[in-house]
This record gives C-alpha cells, structure tokens and sequence, in this order.
C-alpha cells in the first residue's frame, strides 16, 4: 500500500466515521426527543444538569478509557464501527482479535486494519440478522420460557454463563497478566458488591494495565 493509497484510505476512514457517529447520535437523540416533543413534556433542566454530573466521574471517564484502550487494538475503521453499533468487549474485540489471530497479522498494521474492520463490520450484520431472526422466532413462545419454575433459574444465569464462557479463553491463554486483575477485582466485590458494571470496568482496565507492566519490569512476562 503506498503511502498516497493509505492517506487516502485513512482519510476516507476518519471522514465516514465522523459522519455515521453523529449520525448515530442524532438518531438516539432524536427519540427521547421527538417522545418529548409528541406528548409535550419535558424534563426540568436541573434536573438533567445533576442526573449528568452523577454519570460523569464513571461513564465519561470509561468512554475517554475505552478510546485509549481499544482504537490500538480495533484501529481506525473497526474503532469507529464498534462505538456505533456497541458490545465492543463482548463481541467485537474478540471478533477483531480471533480473525487478526486467524489471519497472523498484527493489530497495528495496515493488514490488521483491514482485517479488523471486516471481522467487526461481519460480527455486527451476523448479531442483527441472528436477533431479528430469534425476536420473530421466540417471541410467541418467550413468556412461557421466562416464567417457567424449570427454565426460570436459567434464564437468571444467561449473562454470567456468557461473560464467563468469553473471558475463560483470554484467562487461560494469557493467565500470568490475568491473575493480578482478577484478584483485584475479587477484592473490589468482596468489599463493593453494588459498585456499576461501569466503574468496574475502570477498575479492571486500570489493574490490567498496572498488573502487565510490573510483570514486565519484574521479567515475569
């Protein structure tokens, strides 16, 4: 790729993310806000101005961290889709990462890039198609599911069988950089079980980074 090509394909990269992450952020906006405008009710700005600064020192400052730490991971194109169609832990890092692994190219450079994009612009076609065609499927049968005694105490366990299940691999592949985070996070329920998913999402990036880099100063990794 000549260096004409990659400017231009960069350019192109940061051009049309800018346009669809506005876009996508009008669009969420324009809900709450045309509910608002229909039924001619809305909110006292106090009180939007004090639910804001109580989501500031946590969902602001992950968003700023989730910047830093994934864009050299997902790079440009596969950064900018992740943030507007989400689940960026769950489901696209791990895409991003399993085909760059599968593909032998490193996440920072131009093979990756591409790579990266692709397996994250698939994950989020395959999710919506697989929802939509599970919505139709077993919506007439749902309620049956989640209220019977039998199935019930499943359906309570869904999300920490799946979060379980993605972070189980990483753990045992890379489970010296694993074992500091974990016994942090260990501690940080033990003593603050209600503490949001959002803060321990810090904490945890947080004790992965400080974790990684004493080992590696200390020659353990």
């Amino acid at each position: 790729m000549s260096k004409k090509t990659e400017k231009s394909y960069f350019d192109r990269v940061h051009s049309w993310g800018r346009i669809s992450s506005v876009t996508a952020l009008c669009v969420l906006l324009m809900f709450p806000l045309s509910i608002c405008l229909y039924y001619n009710v809305f909110p006292p700005i106090n009180g939007v101005l004090q639910g804001l600064l109580k989501l500031i020192p946590t969902y602001w400052t992950v968003a700023v961290v989730e910047v830093i730490v994934y864009t050299p991971m997902l790079g440009a194109g596969g950064t900018y889709l992740s943030f507007v169609t989400g689940n960026i832990a769950n489901l696209k890092l791990p895409c991003a990462i399993s085909a760059m692994e599968g593909a032998k190219v490193k996440a920072n450079s131009e093979e990756g890039e591409v790579v990266s994009t692709i397996a994250i612009a698939t994950s989020a076609i395959v999710t919506t198609a697989v929802l939509a065609i599970g919505v139709l499927a077993f919506a007439p049968f749902l309620q049956a599911f989640t209220e019977s005694a039998l199935l019930k105490p499943a359906f309570a366990q869904v999300l920490p069988a799946l979060f379980g299940a993605l972070g189980a691999g990483y753990f045992i592949k890379h489970w010296r950089i694993s074992f500091f985070p974990i016994i942090v996070m260990i501690i940080v329920l033990v003593f603050a079980p209600t503490m949001g998913a959002s803060t321990l999402l810090f904490v945890g990036i947080v004790a992965s980074v400080l974790g990684a880099l004493l080992m590696y100063k200390k020659g353990w990794i």
